[in-house]
């Protein structure tokens, strides 16, 4: 079991850095069931109903791990009708869904650029006046 969801939340990473909204739609969606999959496991073997007076305690079936299992499928659920929306006004706007580099970051980046060099520059020269 450990190596299915090592393979689920390799696939669903690898999926999340694609470009793509549908590929990372999809990521999302294995990562949600990796998830799942991985609370369900961390709950233990099936046992008995938990309710008091009809099971021993140690027979009894520990409730929280299936909770947050429900509360991981709601959540992916809502995440993934965020996703397809997205990627519907994506493909209705620009007629495809792959995810742009935004204007401001490749300034900012250029800018900090800039910065670092101006940096290196302002050392060498202290490093000439230092030995001259």
């Amino acid at each position: 079991m450990a190596l299915v969801l090592a393979v689920l939340y390799s696939v669903g990473f690898y999926l999340l850095m694609q470009r793509s909204l549908m590929r990372i739609l999809l990521g999302t969606v294995i990562l949600g069931h990796a998830s799942n999959l991985l609370l369900q496991v961390a709950g233990g073997p099936p046992g008995r109903a938990p309710m008091l007076g009809e099971a021993r305690p140690e027979d009894m079936t520990d409730p929280l791990p299936q909770a947050m299992a429900l509360t991981a499928i709601v959540i992916t659920f809502a995440l993934t009708t965020f996703l397809l929306a997205l990627a519907y006004r994506s493909w209705s706007l620009l007629g495809d869904d792959e995810v742009r580099d935004d204007v401001e970051d490749r300034r900012i980046q250029r800018l900090e650029r800039q910065l670092a060099e101006s940096e290196e520059d302002a050392e060498e020269e202290f490093g000439k006046e230092a030995t001259q």
